[in-house]
């Protein structure tokens, strides 16, 4: 895939595409927006990121047997009795998916684009079109009842079953070792005989991993080892208490205890979180150099595994680090984002009361709709949300993660995958341009062209797109649709501003406009493809702006998302329920 090199905006539409193709050397990015002075300095947005992740561990990866009870009654009974009426009126007023209103058939999947644990809603998966979803097998719950044992409830068949009948992947992750398996800490304490031969009965964690392997031979055959094994033991939410070199003899234990089940089978490296140590994977490739056996059996894995969270844009600088580290030592793997997420503050039905950072319901929907297209221009093979629901219940006061809320009730960001799943599935190529005012993406797609644009200013941004066809289909992050036709052969947007100020973080960019055109324009025209952009806008829309000639439509704009005119008219009455609720829950706690 292709990015532009940063240049003066006028040369920029002349200048060649440049490296591409899978696992070229990426061009060196210009830190435009630490020159506007819009931005979160690196050391304290890596800082921020570690220190949310040590909670999130802890609340998110812990088998069910080890994590805290949510307790359920909030509160005298009257006010539970109110609050529970006013959130079921909530729901009730809560306008339909623009998609869902619309009555659209389920997108197709796409095995690129998936979410952890879609097993709980199924059939919402299903209608989202999620291609490939994760799963963790916890060999502490598969042998709770000793070494001998296997508790078939953990991860039964016929969960396995669903997930590949509605069009998923199913990825298994190992992890959390058994107390009577080390000699260390229960969970992260590196399995006993783990450098004995594999077939030695005494490597206890080349018994396991043949044997769940065997156990789901024929459904799932890619395995991810371990998670975020480049958190230090002495950090809290820890997960791998072995060092590097460890680590390296896990995965090659595993390699080769797997294929001698399966030739085929896939090993993924556990997701590296990055900002704990970003010279990790170098680190793990040095000790696996020191193994004489490693280079002609390809290190012994297949694919790297990445974790990137809140802020899309250093997605650029972590997967170009990961390939630049890779071809040090000779190699080009592919490349994985097992979980990418930005969980918001602002929902009423699961507010975070310490937020990291301040992300709402509605730039949690951009961040995956920036999110997938970059992925898509680095060449990253697949990309999966960090989750598909809040499941088990979110503690109260701490961040929720789903597209989907505990009560089986949709997030803004469910649209937002499925339109991505709609308007970017069938991608062969991929270029990224990037201005200090501007991100986009295109996406060529066989056929039709997605054109995703979004403001890197806290300012909204006017732009000139020149027209691919005789008319486009305008669609805002969840989906909201309008028609245009160009006018002298181009359209003008104004994009809406990122949400920060010159003095506050800019974690992400402004709501994302695609734009899509059915066409095949030749690869030598992809440089005059690239919108233009005209100034800052005069002050930041709440909608976006577009000149041409949009059709009589039903659907109306509302703070840039897609409304049926219904929503409006209940606007007041669910803002007034909100209102309500609010105290409420914060009484419920005290």
């Amino acid at each position: 895939m292709s990015k532009f090199p940063l240049t003066p905006d006028a040369a920029l539409p002349r200048h060649p595409l440049s490296h591409r193709g899978r696992g070229a050397q990426q061009t060196p990015r210009i830190g435009t927006r630490e020159k506007l002075g819009y931005t979160t300095p690196r050391s304290s947005f890596a800082a921020s990121v570690a220190t949310w992740l040590r909670g999130k561990l802890a609340r998110q990866y812990a088998p069910l047997s080890q994590r805290p009870k949510v307790a359920t009654g909030r509160g005298a009974g009257g006010e539970g009795i109110r609050l529970l009426t006013l959130l079921a009126l909530l729901v009730i007023l809560l306008p339909p998916a623009a998609a869902h209103a619309q009555g659209e058939p389920p997108p197709t999947p796409d095995p690129r684009f998936g979410a952890v644990e879609t097993y709980h809603t199924p059939e919402l998966a299903d209608e989202a079109g999620v291609g490939w979803t994760r799963i963790i097998f916890y060999w502490s719950e598969l042998k709770k009842d000793g070494p001998e044992e296997w508790n078939e409830f953990h991860a039964p068949l016929a969960r396995i079953d669903r997930e590949i009948a509605g069009g998923r992947e199913v990825v298994g992750l190992l992890k959390h070792t058994p107390a009577f398996a080390t000699d260390g800490i229960e969970g992260a304490g590196v399995p006993r005989g783990l450098y004995l031969p594999v077939d030695d009965p005494g490597n206890l964690w080349a018994g396991f991993v043949r044997e769940v392997v065997s156990a789901y031979e024929g459904r799932i055959n890619r395995w991810i080892i371990w998670n975020e094994p480049d958190i230090p033991i002495d950090v809290f939410g820890a997960a791998w208490q072995g060092s590097v070199a460890d680590y390296y003899q896990l995965v090659k234990v595993a390699y080769l205890a797997a294929h001698e089940v399966d030739p085929d089978v896939q090993i993924h490296l556990g997701g590296l979180t990055y900002w704990h140590n970003p010279g990790y994977l170098r680190e793990f490739l040095t000790a696996a150099s020191a193994d004489p056996t490693a280079a002609e059996n390809g290190y012994y894995f297949d694919v790297v595994s990445l974790h990137v969270y809140f802020k899309p844009e250093t997605t650029l600088d972590i997967v170009g680090a990961t390939r630049a580290t890779l071809a040090e030592f000779g190699l080009e793997k592919p490349i994985w984002i097992n979980e990418t997420n930005a969980p918001p503050y602002d929902d009423p039905a699961q507010p975070w009361e310490e937020p990291v950072f301040r992300v709402t319901q509605e730039m949690q929907a951009s961040f995956l709709v920036q999110e997938f297209a970059l992925a898509l221009a680095l060449d990253v093979e697949r990309i999966a949300v960090y989750k598909w629901v809040d499941e088990p219940e979110p503690l109260p006061g701490f961040e929720p993660y789903g597209l989907v809320r505990y009560d089986r009730s949709l997030r803004p960001a469910y649209d937002a995958f499925r339109t991505i799943v709609r308007l970017y599935s069938g991608t062969v190529d991929a270029v990224h341009v990037e201005r200090p005012e501007l991100q986009q993406v295109m996406l060529f797609r066989g056929g039709s062209v997605t054109r995703v644009l979004w403001a890197r200013t806290p300012t909204g941004v006017a732009v000139r797109v020149p027209a691919l066809a005789d008319s486009a289909l305008l669609v805002d992050a969840t989906g909201g649709e309008t028609h245009l036709t160009p006018r002298g052969g181009e359209y003008r947007l104004t994009l809406a501003g990122a949400p920060c100020t010159p003095d506050s973080e800019c974690l992400m960019g402004g709501p994302p406009l695609l734009l899509v055109e059915e066409a095949s324009p030749a690869p030598e025209s992809w440089p005059e493809m690239a919108a233009q952009v005209e100034g800052l806008a005069a002050q930041n829309p709440s909608a976006p702006a577009v000149a041409g000639d949009p059709p009589a439509s039903s659907v109306l704009r509302a703070g840039g998302l897609a409304l049926p005119p219904l929503a409006i008219v209940l606007g007041a009455g669910v803002a007034l329920i909100v209102a309500a609720a609010i105290p409420l829950l914060r009484r419920g706690r005290d």
